[in-house]
This record gives C-alpha cells, sequence and structure tokens, in this order.
C-alpha cells in the first residue's frame, strides 16, 4: 500500500506542475481534466502526508527510549501508544481511499418505485416513500423531477420514476434498490388489523449518451393522448409517447409533460439508465460472488426493510439495524440509515480486498 502511495504522490506532484503551466490553463479540456484528477487526489495525498509526518514522530519517540532520563522515557512510552492508534486509524482511512470507487457514485439517479402487494394499501405507501426520499433530497439541495408516474384515487402512486439530480446521489441512494415493507393499520380497515404490504424500488444511475449508445432504428416510438385517472383526457393532442427498444424489449411510457418532445426526451433518459443498469448487472454476473460483494449496490429482489407503524420502528434486515424513529425517517430523515450502510459494505469490501490484495493493488 505504501508503494502505491508514493506513486500516487508523485503523480500528484505532477499534476500540480501541469496546472501551473500556462500552456495547460490555456486547454480548457485538459486544465479541466487534471483539475478533477488533482481534486481526487488531495484527501488521499493529505492522509499519506500525515502518515508520514506520525512515522517520523514514532521514530524519535523511540529514539527517546533510550534516553537516559526516565521521565523522559515515560513520556515517549505514553507519545508512542497515542502515535500508533492514529497511525493505524489513518492507515484504515487511506486503505478505504483507496478502495475501487464505484464510477456511478457522483452521478444523478434515477429512482423507480411501485406498489407491490397490498392493493390501494401499498399505493399509499409508494407515495409515503416517495416524499421520504424527495425531502431528503430537498435536504441535500438536490433537484428532484418526476419523469413519469400513475396516481390512484385514493392519493396513492401505483408507480413514480423521479431523477434526482446532486453531485453524490447516487452513492447515497444506492443501498435503497429492493423490497420495502410496511406494516400498519389501513384507514379503511374497522378491526383495526395490522396489514403487510409491499413496495418494490429500483435505483439506477443516470446514463449519459457516451456511456450508452442507442441506434434511431432499435426503437419503436409510438404516440398517443394522454389520460388522467377515470380516463379524462389530460390533453387533447397526442403527447404521450411509448418507447421500445428492439433487441431487449424494453418499454418505457411517459405522459406527464403536455410536450410530446419533453416526454420523448424522458422517456429516453429512463431508457439509458435501464439500458446501463442491464449492461452493469451482466458485467457483474461475470465477476466472482466475491467481487460483486465488494460492489455493493444491494439486492432488488429481497426485501431490505420493514417499516412497522405500531412500534415506530424501521429495521434493515441487511445489517441487522433498527431504530425506532419512524416518523423523523419518513420526513426524510435517512442519514442514520445510510451511513450504517455505507460503513457496512465499506468494511465488507475491506475485507474482500484483505483476502484478496491483488484487488488493491490494480485498482
Amino acid at each position: 500500500m505504501l508503494d502505491k502511495l508514493n506513486g500516487v504522490e508523485e503523480r500528484f506532484i505532477r499534476l500540480e506542475t501541469l496546472l501551473s503551466d500556462p500552456v495547460t490553463v490555456r486547454d480548457r479540456d485538459a486544465f479541466q481534466k487534471y483539475s478533477r484528477e488533482h481534486s481526487e487526489l488531495v484527501p488521499i495525498v493529505a492522509a499519506f502526508r500525515e502518515h508520514k509526518k506520525i512515522v517520523e514522530q514514532l521514530g524519535e519517540n523511540m529514539e527517546m527510549l533510550r534516553d537516559s532520563d526516565t521521565e523522559i522515557r515515560d513520556l515517549a512510552r505514553q507519545e508512542i501508544g497515542v502515535l500508533e492508534e492514529k497511525k493505524a486509524d489513518i492507515e484504515n482511512e487511506l486503505r478505504k481511499l483507496l478502495m475501487p470507487r464505484d464510477p456511478n457514485d457522483d452521478k444523478n439517479v434515477l429512482i423507480e418505485i411501485r406498489a407491490g402487494t397490498g392493493g390501494d394499501e401499498a399505493a399509499l405507501f409508494a407515495a409515503d416513500l416517495f416524499r421520504m426520499y424527495s425531502r431528503y433530497a430537498e435536504a441535500k439541495g438536490w433537484k428532484s423531477e418526476i419523469m413519469t408516474h400513475h396516481p390512484t384515487g385514493v392519493g396513492g402512486l401505483k408507480e413514480v420514476i423521479a431523477m434526482i439530480q446532486g453531485k453524490g446521489a447516487y452513492s447515497r441512494f444506492k443501498y435503497e434498490s429492493g423490497i420495502h415493507r410496511v406494516q400498519r393499520v389501513p384507514t379503511t380497515e374497522a378491526q383495526g388489523r395490522i396489514h403487510t404490504s409491499a413496495v418494490t424500488v429500483a435505483v439506477l444511475p443516470e446514463a449519459e449518451d457516451v456511456e450508452i449508445n442507442i441506434d434511431p432504428n432499435e426503437l419503436k416510438i409510438d404516440v398517443y393522448r394522454s389520460a388522467g385517472p377515470g380516463g379524462q383526457s389530460v390533453n387533447t393532442t397526442d403527447s404521450a409517447v411509448r418507447v421500445t427498444h428492439l433487441p431487449t424489449g424494453l418499454v418505457v411510457t411517459c405522459q406527464d409533460e403536455k410536450s410530446q418532445w419533453k416526454n420523448k426526451a424522458k422517456a429516453m433518459k429512463v431508457l439509458r439508465a435501464r439500458l446501463l443498469d442491464r449492461m452493469v448487472a451482466e458485467q457483474n454476473e461475470k465477476r466472482s460472488e466475491e467481487r460483486k460483494s465488494q460492489v455493493g449496490t444491494g439486492d432488488r429482489s429481497g426485501r431490505i426493510r420493514t417499516y412497522n407503524f405500531p412500534q415506530s420502528r424501521v429495521t434493515d434486515h441487511r445489517i441487522g439495524l433498527t431504530l425506532y424513529k419512524l416518523e423523523s425517517i419518513l420526513q426524510g430523515d435517512i442519514d442514520s440509515v445510510i451511513d450504517q450502510l455505507t460503513t457496512f459494505y465499506q468494511a465488507q469490501a475491506l475485507q474482500n480486498a484483505a483476502a484478496d490484495p491483488a484487488a488493491m493493488a490494480h485498482s
């Protein structure tokens, strides 16, 4: 690890030279490229330099242990204990910083929420989850945009797809994929019995045009008249769009906008994200089980979390986390859950890297 860090520091110094070169400053693309790389290396180099300083201080204190003065030797021993602890902490931090990063972490994110088993109650909870994520995004200063949604007559959502735009959005939402289960007494239940319903959440990073090249000849685009609840016409033009990707059979519909062009643009964003997600899933299938666990984006097919209203309890089944603060979580206060999930998957990846040092060496 230390050999690699020496190479990282050398590259950092080289980048500083390049960024101060007038030739680089005049080349906008090169300057932006080197600036991004430089900013990514700043925390690694800062931690490495702090590590070198601590190692140097440890060496000095080891020399002091040979001093004839007992008091100086005692002070040196105390200082060595503190420095060894600091050294271990920084080395752990450096391992995290050197871990292969998920290339999608900084991207905008597409969240697809669908009501599952439970009828109207599931649709109501889908609306609750959408509000939770929207409030969380708002608190982060991120922009939310509904791509398409299908409301129910009782205020629920059969389905909603939303784009959340903000640096690092995917890194915070990626562990939300899976089945979210709710246990509560429906307002329509006269007997006061607790019902269990389920909602599925899929989280996809936004795909850029350069990542997913879609051949227009492989698309079938249908337009039709938008319709609201009860079959009422939303507008009098054929503005709703259905896009079918013929090679994969993926179908995306969008009718929220009055403009056919805007609906098509939104549908293409959703299609690109789904195609990228399929491509990544296929790549992961080719990797070993160990490598897949390092990616740690969550299992979309499994039950990941239960929201129990009578006990005000939220349980994340992947990490055995239980919090008795359901109301604040549904208001968007989900950092306490996301932080612990991130820590868990980082620790898992570190264990895998320790078992296979080559994985880190080639990152």
